[in-house]
């Protein structure tokens, strides 16, 4: 039996394949697990599948099936585990290491992977991520990329799939995984209507909900248009990374205030579940209002985590 209120648990397969070496468990281990880049050096290869399973937001739990690249075990995949690999897959992420010299066995395995899901999965939204960018010179990374990205949509067919390029090393692992966890959130439209309505109750220029284990960028809401384009990842970058010096002090991390004369940021724990960051212009409105405010709405956006398929929304008044 379920509790009276609780929401249904919404299990998500994940699988992460790419060849051996190209920086599938490297990345998994930064953003679940709270490794540093430089501390993935010392990670071994994965031998066959590791499972691991990440509740996030609560009600949703990420299965992970971090699948070893060997050859062996590639083949295997696609023959006597094919049925088990395949089936009941919600999202494919397929990674490519940008300087491999093995290019064509690698784009075959991923045709094999396509196979194999358009038979078992053909709902599964499929992302490629063209990893370890930080080794291309920097002038050449947007044309290296596009060209990859043309070639692996045009094999993908008749599936799609969305492209991202990555690097332990910045923000941009922060950026694919955000938009891959973005699409597996349950209701989360509704969401972004009360993210939106409480931005405009507290005359916000900008407000941004972070998952609260992962720092990955869930929703948002801009009233104002903002510069930098990238602002989402290196915030989850940064506020990452300070989380983990925070760690090794024996310290939590709890909220910060960023101030100067033309801004001010709060970022403060918002649900069991997630941050919030609220970013204001207007220098009338006190810090304390703005604190306020985030405590006022705690309870509201809790509720939204715990209802299954939320119908209560945050109306202006």
């Amino acid at each position: 039996m379920q509790p009276a209120g609780a929401s249904a648990v919404n299990h998500a397969k994940v699988l992460l394949m790419g060849k051996s070496g190209s920086g599938k468990t490297s990345m998994r281990s930064i953003i679940f697990a709270n490794y540093i880049a430089r501390d993935t050096r010392r990670l071994g290869a994965t031998i066959d599948v590791e499972h691991s399973h990440v509740r996030f937001l609560g009600n949703l739990v990420l299965n992970l099936w971090d699948c070893g690249g060997q050859d062996t075990f590639m083949e295997n995949y696609f023959t006597s585990q094919r049925d088990n690999i395949f089936r009941n897959v919600e999202v494919l992420i397929y990674v490519f290491d940008v300087e491999s010299r093995e290019l064509e066995k690698d784009m075959h395995y991923y045709q094999s992977c396509l196979e194999a899901i358009l038979q078992n999965s053909p709902d599964a939204k499929i992302f490629c991520l063209v990893h370890k960018m930080d080794l291309v010179q920097e002038d050449q990374r947007d044309l290296i990329f596009k060209e990859r990205e043309e070639d692996l949509r045009r094999l993908s067919r008749p599936l799609e799939c969305a492209c991202f390029r990555t690097s332990i090393w910045d923000e941009t692992l922060y950026k694919a995984w955000s938009s891959i966890v973005y699409q597996l959130i349950p209701n989360v439209q509704q969401l972004e209507m009360n993210l939106r309505n409480f931005a405009q109750i507290i005359e916000a220029d900008e407000v941004l909900l972070f998952e609260r284990a992962t720092f990955l960028v869930i929703s948002h809401y801009q009233c104002k248009e903002q510069r930098d384009i990238h602002r989402f990842e290196k915030i989850s970058n940064i506020i990452k990374q300070f989380k983990l010096s925070c760690s090794k002090l024996a310290a939590s991390f709890q909220s910060m205030e960023v101030r100067n004369s033309n801004f001010a940021a709060f970022i403060d724990i918002f649900t069991s579940n997630t941050y919030v960051m609220v970013v204001m212009s207007d220098p009338s409105i006190p810090s304390a209002a703005t604190l306020i405010n985030i405590r006022n709405a705690r309870k509201h956006f809790e509720k939204l985590e715990r209802v299954d398929g939320p119908k209560h929304s945050l109306l202006m008044r």
